[in-house]
């Protein structure tokens, strides 16, 4: 192992340069963010929808077992074919990040299916939590604004969503899919477009 001393100025350009590629790996996959965030406005709308309907019962599970795990299998197999195609380096805050990302989402779905009653009227918040707390620092990695934004607003939504009936949780969810993932998806790749 090289045992070499940085400078200073050498340290501060090693840790930019890292960010930089950090950030050049999330605008390239920017999408799998808007993914995510049309899922989960697509589940929670679906769920609104059905619970108008009275058929909530009927299809609830069903739906939602269905779209994020085909989601999580999706984004595992782009981002794996993603990185060996482009030879992107793999940055150790790109690490840290993709590995507390399928942590969170593990942790959520497990939440989902199997504690779910137990978490009664604190399920929708503890997700829209979780969630931003996933995205707030991923925008502070990779220091991209809108998503910090993006996931503080999160934040917020989800700590009010405590304060709401039940029957509104959904729509939380939806407005926070937009607010927090879609919005600074787009975005992500809009600056993806600049930076081409």
């Amino acid at each position: 192992m090289d045992k070499t001393t940085l400078t200073p100025e050498e340290s501060l350009l090693l840790i930019a340069k890292t960010i930089d590629e950090t950030k050049k790996r999330f605008e390239e996959n920017g999408h799998i963010i808007i993914l995510w965030g049309i899922l989960t406005f697509t589940v929670f709308l679906s769920q609104y929808i059905l619970v108008l309907m009275g058929l909530y019962k009927v299809f609830d599970i069903i739906w939602t077992t269905i779209l994020f795990p085909l989601g999580a299998i999706y984004t595992f197999i782009y981002v794996r074919k993603n990185v060996k195609k482009k030879n992107l380096p793999k940055t150790i805050i790109a690490r840290i990040i993709g590995t507390m990302g399928w942590a969170i989402g593990a942790n959520l779905m497990i939440l989902g299916f199997i504690f779910r009653h137990q978490l009664g009227q604190a399920i929708a918040p503890v997700f829209l939590i979780l969630l931003a707390l996933l995205i707030i620092i991923t925008g502070t990695s990779i220091k991209f604004k809108p998503l910090i934004i993006g996931g503080v607003l999160l934040n917020l939504i989800g700590l009010g969503t405590f304060f709401l009936n039940m029957d509104y949780h959904g729509l939380s969810m939806m407005l926070g899919s937009v607010v927090g993932l879609i919005i600074p998806g787009i975005l992500l790749n809009k600056a993806k477009k600049e930076h081409v």
